[in-house]
């Protein structure tokens, strides 16, 4: 009887985990949409521009009026930078002339898609995400991914980059 019972709830969860994989395992991202390129990575000079999608699929090109860019690589900090701005009002980072950027292309599609993308579409802010590698790999700071980047701009140039590890530091460097 036991053997009946355990049979039959294995074959529940792979026929729900079946299932929940074919609904939301679909890739709606299509790289070829998006792009981003920096000259010299996150260094003082260094010219950075992109084109990136947030979490309702709206895209975001950085133009010459943005004046910070909050970067996070890692869950840990997105975490942080979430939790700052929803202490904030909704339009901090419009105000700010700022955009957080986090990226998510190490998760894999069924868990962004299942609870990743609406827990982000919940948020009174926008993020823009980078869901390719290639494009995390011309803008990461692989050495200090446990930080947040916090970057001024002036025309696209990066003026100054500060890395931080606490909401205080985080509003301090805005």
């Amino acid at each position: 009887m036991f053997k009946k019972i355990a049979l039959i709830v294995v074959a529940f969860f792979v026929i729900a985990g079946g299932s929940l994989f074919l609904i939301k395992g679909q890739d709606s991202y299509y790289a070829s949409k998006y792009s981003a390129s920096v000259t010299n990575g996150l260094d003082v000079g260094s010219k950075i521009n992109f084109t990136l999608p947030d979490q309702f699929d709206k895209t975001h090109t950085l133009d010459a009026n943005t004046k910070v860019l909050i970067l996070s690589f890692a869950k840990s900090t997105g975490h942080m930078v979430k939790e700052f701005l929803e202490t904030q009002n909704g339009s901090y980072l419009t105000d700010k002339n700022a955009y957080f950027v986090a990226d998510i292309h190490k998760m894999p599609v069924v868990i962004r898609n299942t609870f990743a993308m609406p827990d982000l579409q919940k948020s009174a802010y926008p993020v823009v995400l980078i869901y390719d590698k290639a494009i995390a790999d011309k803008i990461n700071f692989v050495d200090k991914a446990d930080k947040v980047a916090v970057v001024t701009l002036n025309d696209g140039t990066i003026e100054s980059v500060k890395y931080v590890s606490t909401p205080k530091e985080l509003q301090a460097s805005l």
